[in-house]
C-alpha cells in the first residue's frame, strides 16, 4: 500500500512503475491542464483505456478538494475569533485554486491505480 502511494506521487506507470504518466517535468508544481503521455515509454501501456475513462477521476478530485477545504477551514478557525468568519471563505477559495492543478494530476493517478490489473 505504501509503495503504491509512493509510485502515485512519483508519476509512475501503474503497470511497470518505470515510465512516466504525465509529460510535465514536475508533478507537483506545474500550471495548466496536465499533458499526459498516451503510452508508457517503458511497457507501452495505454493510459486512457477508452473515451471518457477519466470521467470518474472528477469524483476523486471532488473528494480531495472537499477534504482540503475542510482541513483549511479547521486550521483557519484557530486563527479567527469567530468560528465562522467570512474571511475564511477567501482563504479556502485561495487554497482550492492553488491546489487545483495538482489535484487534477493526483486524481487521475489514483483513478488509474484503482483500476490497474492486479492479477499479475
Amino acid at each position: 500500500m505504501l509503495a503504491t502511494i509512493f509510485h502515485i506521487f512519483k508519476n509512475e506507470c501503474p503497470n511497470c512503475n518505470k515510465g512516466k504518466v504525465f509529460a510535465d517535468k514536475s508533478f507537483f508544481f506545474s500550471l495548466g491542464f496536465p499533458k499526459m503521455n498516451e503510452y508508457c515509454s517503458h511497457c507501452h501501456t495505454k493510459f486512457e483505456k477508452e473515451p471518457g475513462y477519466f470521467f470518474g477521476a472528477m469524483f476523486v478530485n471532488y473528494a480531495i478538494t472537499v477534504g482540503q477545504a475542510l482541513i483549511t477551514y479547521f486550521i483557519c478557525t484557530l486563527f479567527f475569533e469567530k468560528s465562522f468568519d467570512a474571511r475564511i471563505l477567501f482563504v479556502i477559495g485561495f487554497v482550492i485554486l492553488s491546489l487545483s492543478f495538482f489535484n487534477i494530476r493526483l486524481s487521475r493517478m489514483i483513478w488509474m491505480y484503482a483500476f490497474k490489473n492486479y492479477s499479475k
